[in-house]
């Protein structure tokens, strides 16, 4: 538990790089196979599909851009390639969060406990085996806060010009906050503190979500790295979690 005076120094970049550290925890590490496993195999699949198609999407994406724009084709392509990174980065993770999701519930439950103490009341596989439709339907939530947002900035890309350029942008900001979303709720939701009130109170120290998604978003991207990222990312929201939120928002179920 972190004292005020630390707690203020900390920030996203911080517990992102907790994460890093966390993950190789006497006793934390045999729970962070199963979700890493997950992550290996369906990320690891998934990219190397997304780069044997990028040849032939993106020239045709470039195709939409208009006559009088194609000075910054130069500029253009680089940000087309990232678009397309970006979305299938979090549609890939989306995946494999979905089927690591009572997993990584799991390390984050483990890991609260080995950080403050104090194990929740059915921890452990048992717990876990019985929370599954709960974590499920939490899983249905984000799903349904994401593609209404998703989808309006797809339709964003196909404005000419305008959309080539700021959509990336916004794309990755976007990533990284669903990104906090989606690793963060992991302990909000061992707690049973509602989707609503978990954004909530993200909200409020969100240029420390922001940064926290941001370098996960980044690290998405990145072969090899990526295969890691899951477990990182679990682990560094339950820190964020135990100095943040815990004391104000745990119910101990």
């Amino acid at each position: 538990m972190a004292s005020e005076k630390n707690l203020q120094s900390r920030n996203g970049i911080y517990y992102f790089s907790q994460g890093w550290k966390l993950i190789c925890q006497p006793g934390i590490r045999r729970f962070v196979i199963l979700p890493l496993l997950v992550n290996i195999l369906l990320m690891g699949g998934a990219f190397i599909w997304l780069f044997r198609q990028l040849g032939e999407w993106i020239p045709a994406l470039m195709s939409h851009v208009p006559d009088w724009l194609q000075w910054l084709s130069y500029l253009l392509w680089p940000l087309t390639v990232l678009s397309i990174v970006l979305v299938f980065s979090y549609l890939f993770s989306t995946v494999a969060n979905w089927i690591a999701a009572p997993f990584c519930g799991l390390l984050a439950e483990q890991l609260e406990a080995r950080l403050t103490g104090v194990p929740l009341p059915d921890s452990g596989w048992l717990g876990m085996m019985k929370d599954i439709p709960r974590i499920m339907k939490r899983e249905w939530q984000k799903l349904m806060y994401y593609l209404p947002r998703a989808l309006g900035l797809l339709l964003l890309w196909f404005i000419p010009g305008v959309g080539q350029t700021i959509a990336p942008v916004l794309w990755f900001l976007f990533s990284a906050w669903m990104l906090a979303i989606q690793y963060c709720d992991y302990p909000f939701d061992n707690h049973k503190v509602s989707f609503r009130q978990m954004r909530s109170a993200l909200r409020q120290h969100k240029t420390d979500s922001m940064q926290f998604g941001a370098l996960v978003s980044l690290f998405t991207m990145v072969p090899l790295l990526n295969l890691a990222i899951m477990p990182v990312a679990v682990c560094g929201a339950t820190a964020m979690w135990v100095d943040r939120y815990r004391a104000s928002l745990s119910s101990h179920r």
